[in-house]
């Protein structure tokens, strides 16, 4: 066992002194060491809960002969890091996550994993750190948080963290008052769990179950529903049946299991914030998959259910409806079904028990939303690199746009205008040096998004930037444009006035400015200046690379 590092023969008698000291027996001395890698944090909705998580997961390894060890890793809440200067550090926290959990398992040599996220970064952070370890591993993430409820008993309608955001709007444009808002933000979060619709959160942990990492129900088994316990205490057993058998996450994690993943992203129109990641994992794999393999992977994905903030269903609704099993069951043309999972089973044994959709939450692929997925790239002379939209999220008439430039240098002049009334229909509001290298850290422009939203803007004015966007997100939201502007992209030879073309069906985002102007313009700018020359962002700024290769660090 690699534990055998730590706890046999003469010279390692001071490290099994140590262990004694954390309550280890001698006789326990032919066990395995399972790491449980957990993100506990008293800040983070999400993970209030996850010590429960911990010490189920902890009962079913000791169930199945192994010895758990509870450790950490930190996790960021994007909502309240959202709109200042926390939520530069949300996305570099990412691979920070990934290098902790590296750095506790390779000290202490723990012979298998399990991971418990729940939250945005932490999730890809984890399974970064999995595939770069490649140790036994499964996930078990803290669940969904339950919609809230507003109203009285005869008419209750269902909130979320997004309607807080957008009621933000709302009270700016006279639509809303104090008393309202103050109600509606009491109970929009009635409790744990990671926010309710489909966000980059619950996004992540559905694609997780997708690629096999995590246990059927693992992304959308309510966070205070029992189900979550006894699914956290059957991961714990099922880790000890991976070490036992050697199945590790490179056999799970390849280019079929992305694939997967993807095209249930898809077909739940999740988070544009899953093509960085998933990127990123597929990266760290060592599998191949460039922005453009996004539009043909969408082009074969029929757009299945709409959660929020494109629909008005929660998480809550997906799991009543079948969950991930019954997506990828309604998928089942397209995915590559003998793909392994940490189960044991392959998804086609996963998905030949569990019932079809409901056709309401979940559609079947006949009567799809769309005949193509619910996420894709485009690209042009604005983006030779790239960007990314939640075409699922954008409003009909919003599709095919053009408009006048409004270029702002960062999301608080933008926000700051949209506040004042500044921005007209028709607008292409634009903020750029916001991506990784550039603000530093690819802030989330949901405050803008969520402004114009509430403010009745979102089908007449459209927002594009090099920074990225809250899961919680809709409207013609364009995000990821690469270059970047720090890079001296495209983005940052735009001025006011200047005329942006967007055709989502097309994937296309152009500028009407011909190839020798936009160079022209761009050999006219000052040198970048980092915004940050301090501490771990300036390090994270000096590694990063573009958004079209998932912001992962250069080698």
């Amino acid at each position: 066992m690699k534990s055998d590092a730590v706890k046999r023969g003469v010279e390692r008698a001071p490290h099994r002194s140590l262990l004694h000291a954390v309550g280890w027996a001698s006789s326990e001395i032919d066990k395995p060491l399972i790491g449980i890698i957990n993100s506990f944090s008293e800040i983070v909705p999400g993970h209030i809960h996850l010590r429960d998580i911990a010490q189920a997961v902890k009962a079913g390894v000791r169930s199945g002969g192994g010895v758990p060890f509870e450790v950490n890793t930190i996790a960021v809440c994007d909502g309240i890091a959202m709109n200042h200067p926390g939520m530069k550090y949300s996305l570099p926290s990412r691979e920070l996550i990934a290098d902790s959990a590296e750095i506790v398992a390779e000290a202490h040599a723990f012979d298998a994993l399990v991971f418990i996220p729940n939250c945005d970064k932490i999730v890809p952070g984890m399974l970064i750190a999995a595939v770069r370890l490649n140790l036994p591993a499964i996930f078990i993430s803290g669940g969904p948080m339950l919609a809230g409820r507003l109203g009285s008993n005869n008419e209750i309608k269902k909130v979320d963290i997004n309607s807080v955001f957008e009621a933000v709007g709302k009270v700016a444009k006279g639509k809303m008052n104090q008393e309202e808002l103050e109600r509606l933000e009491e109970v929009a979060c009635p409790g744990w769990g990671s926010c309710a619709g489909m966000f980059t959160a619950n996004t992540m942990n559905c694609a997780t179950e997708a690629m096999g990492m995590g246990l059927p129900g693992n992304g959308t088994i309510p966070a205070v529903d029992g189900r979550r316990i006894q699914l956290a205490t059957g991961a714990g057993r099922q880790v000890m049946e991976l070490l036992a058998n050697d199945i590790r996450p490179c056999d799970i994690i390849n280019e079929a299991s992305i694939y997967n993943a993807f095209a249930v992203d898809m077909a739940l129109g999740g988070s544009t914030n899953s093509v960085l990641h998933l990127m990123a994992i597929a990266y760290e794999a060592g599998v191949d998959f460039s922005l453009p393999m996004l539009n043909q992977i969408s082009e074969h994905t029929p757009h299945l259910s709409k959660l929020r903030p494109a629909g008005d269903y929660h998480v809550e609704d997906l799991d009543q409806a079948g969950g991930i099993s019954t997506v990828m069951k309604e998928l089942k043309e397209v995915l590559n079904l003998e793909a392994r999972t940490a189960s044991g089973k392959s998804l086609a044994e996963i998905i030949a028990s569990c019932r079809s959709g409901d056709g309401r939450v979940i559609r079947s692929a006949a009567n799809a939303y769309s005949p193509t997925g619910g996420i894709c790239a485009l690209f042009g002379n604005l983006a030779p690199e790239g960007a990314v939209v939640k075409r699922g999220a954008v409003a009909p008439e919003m599709m095919v746009h053009q408009g006048s430039a409004r270029v702002f240098d960062s999301e608080e002049e933008a926000t700051a205008a949209i506040m004042r009334g500044n921005i007209k229909s028709g607008d292409v509001v634009v903020i750029r040096y916001e991506g990784p290298r550039g603000g530093p850290g690819m802030r989330e422009m949901l405050t803008p998004t969520s402004l114009l939203s509430g403010m009745g803007l979102d089908k007449e004015v459209a927002l594009v930037t090099d920074g990225r966007f809250s899961g919680a997100t809709r409207g013609a939201a364009i995000g990821h444009v690469s270059p970047e502007a720090a890079s001296r992209g495209p983005i940052a030879a735009l001025r006011d006035g200047d005329i942006i073309k967007i055709d989502i069906p097309n994937y296309k985002l152009e500028v009407e400015l011909s190839d020798k102007e936009i160079s022209q313009r761009l050999a006219q700018l000052a040198e970048f200046e980092p915004k940050v020359k301090t501490g771990y962002l300036r390090r994270y700024a000096e590694k990063v690379c573009s958004a079209s290769t998932g912001a992962v660090f250069s080698r």
